[in-house]
């Protein structure tokens, strides 16, 4: 056992590829959420995810010493892993649109895009934490390779933290207001609901949301179907939803102000409570595919001459 522990102190290398893959495990692990969501599944799905990112954390931690031994080919399999990967991005969106059509209120195919694009990013961050750890590990020593893996872990984690809609929009309450067949949030329209028991059951259950954007880059992302379509899946998720297959009326809807760009927000929940709709709908994720900054383009500057 003594001449074990000395080899290990002894050899930088070992070190180094323990020290990185022990930080790369960790980094997956802090980055692995069940929550309202419901993805990944426990516990077969965090058994593929934690797998996956075991041989990702392999890879990183001995990517350094296969370089330093100038091991070129050990390399390529970082090329193959990364294959891998998007194989499993395609994975995880395949199985969502599958469940996506038993939801109420579906996710929708850009939500699902954006929680594979996660799942297939969050395996590059735990090779990035791996491979910086093993690096310093070996350059300089194994403490040095403990400070840069938990550098990496936070800079993973900063990664990992995306906006959300509170960062994009001003939340308020607003009534939902029946006048006659049609329905309003606020003053906005929202559509028309021709049945008396639905127009009972919404002036009885639903509720209603305004989001103001803060600037135009926002409103377009507002305007954006999928972003919207995010929101009324976890509002629905997180305080439930007051309908059943087959009740097209009590279906939620998001519909916009076309004047001021603001997003009216109709849905029936199970828990009618206005403070918890207001912290969920803040902490709706903005997705990425739906973010644009039409003002940083030349012609939303307003410059001439722009190509």
């Amino acid at each position: 056992m003594e001449g074990m522990n000395q080899a290990l102190f002894q050899s930088p290398y070992l070190n180094g590829i323990l020290e990185g893959l022990i930080f790369g495990i960790v980094s997956r692990l802090s980055m692995l959420r069940t929550d309202y969501r419901q993805y990944p599944t426990q516990p077969h799905g965090k058994i593929i995810h934690i797998s996956l990112g075991v041989i990702a954390a392999g890879l990183g931690a001995i990517a350094v010493p296969a370089l330093l031994e100038k091991n070129y080919t050990a390399v390529t399999f970082l090329s193959l892993a990364a294959q891998q990967f998007r194989d499993v991005r395609k994975m995880e969106r395949d199985t969502l649109n599958q469940i996506d059509h038993m939801e109420l209120v579906p996710r929708g195919t850009v939500y699902i895009e954006g929680i594979a694009m996660v799942f297939e990013g969050r395996n590059y961050l735990v090779i990035f934490t791996s491979l910086v750890s093993s690096l310093f590990c070996v350059l300089f020593n194994w403490y040095w390779g403990i400070v840069a893996g938990f550098v990496a872990l936070f800079i993973g984690k900063v990664f990992m933290a995306g906006k959300t809609v509170s960062h994009i929009a001003d939340i308020k309450p607003a009534q939902v207001i029946v006048k006659g067949a049609e329905l309003y949030v606020d003053d906005i329209y929202i559509m028309n609901v021709g049945l008396a028991d639905s127009q009972d059951k919404i002036r009885e259950h639903g509720m209603g949301l305004i989001f103001n954007p803060k600037n135009k880059n926002c409103r377009v992302t507002l305007t954006n179907l999928g972003q919207r379509q995010a929101i009324l899946h976890d509002l629905s998720n997180i305080l439930g939803i007051y309908r059943d297959s087959g009740d097209p009326s009590l279906v939620p809807m998001a519909k916009l102000d076309l004047n001021d760009g603001r997003l009216g927000v109709f849905f029936l929940p199970q828990d009618h409570e206005m403070d918890r709709a207001l912290i969920a709908a803040g902490k709706v994720p903005v997705l990425e595919s739906t973010v644009r900054m039409p003002s940083e383009s030349k012609a939303g500057q307003g410059k001439a001459g722009f190509k």
